[in-house]
């Protein structure tokens, strides 16, 4: 179905995708996000997510054909700049889709396991990220370097907005993530649990990560979750006073810490190796 007016009542899910503040009160309420381009769309709907409708752009429907027919949702079709008025930016991947959420995990649903997975050993626990990009990245890199899930603090970005998915390359999709509503005192369900709290911090006296092992078992079966904070300011001190240890990423050339979602994949690929 082609559609030319911006301000058709059908495309309401995707109009104006870069109003974050706009966003955050529609799309959660509404039950949906937006997964954006092709290959996002895909392991949106390969993880069993529901469509709830696609807009494509006109020289992008040949390509994407086979997904047109899946949940036999609405197809919406539109020229790139009709696209650009309605979203706000130039959607130059041509591939949007309104996807139905799923219910949020509870923190004691995630730590029994979900989705027939085994209950996670290894967490990324996460306080004031609120940047869609670094959320997404950490995402990634979490799903690709042994996490085995993501807890957030309620202070947290939403891991299904547009950016947050698109960066994560779809992962936020792979990994099962809840909020921790009680912070940082719900931290204290994790110890209880078996989970030891690596504190992600650039000070002088925490531990270097190459000598963790020394420290704490990091075996295969060890349960390990590690604690990272929003990009500059770090975790909170509440956050720091809650874990077991404190953990840093040595650094050289008298810098003195790294963006935060590449202090995630370098934390996340040493307590994410396992024998398995």
């Amino acid at each position: 179905m082609v559609l030319l007016d911006p301000d058709d009542p059908r495309l309401v899910d995707y109009r104006g995708l870069t109003d974050t503040v706009l966003r955050r009160r529609v799309e959660p309420a509404g039950g949906l996000f937006i997964a954006e381009g092709e290959w996002v769309v895909r392991r949106a709907v390969a993880s069993g997510h529901r469509l709830r409708s696609l807009l494509l752009a006109d020289n992008r429907v040949e390509a994407v054909g086979d997904l047109v027919d899946v949940d036999d949702c609405p197809v919406y079709v539109a020229p790139l700049p009709v696209l650009e008025q309605l979203t706000g930016f130039h959607v130059h991947r041509g591939v949007l889709a309104a996807v139905h959420r799923r219910a949020e995990l509870s923190l004691d649903e995630l730590l029994a396991g979900a989705d027939g997975r085994p209950a996670p050993r290894r967490l990324c626990v996460l306080e004031e990220l609120s940047n869609p990009t670094n959320l997404g990245a950490v995402f990634r890199s979490a799903a690709g370097l042994g996490i085995d899930a993501v807890l957030l603090a309620p202070t947290c970005g939403d891991p299904l907005y547009r950016r947050s998915v698109r960066t994560s390359m779809g992962e936020v999709f792979a990994l099962p993530y809840a909020r921790v509503p009680d912070w940082p005192n719900g931290l204290e369900r994790l110890r209880n649990a078996g989970f030891r709290l690596l504190a992600l911090t650039p000070a002088d006296d925490a531990l270097p990560l190459d000598e963790l092992s020394r420290a704490v078992d990091t075996g295969d079966d060890a349960r390990l979750a590690l604690l990272l904070g929003a990009e500059g300011p770090g975790l909170t001190e509440q956050a720091l006073t809650s874990a077991d240890l404190r953990v840093r990423i040595p650094m050289a050339g008298g810098v003195d810490s790294l963006n935060v979602a590449a202090a995630a994949a370098v934390a996340c690929w040493v307590i994410g190796r396992r024998a398995d």
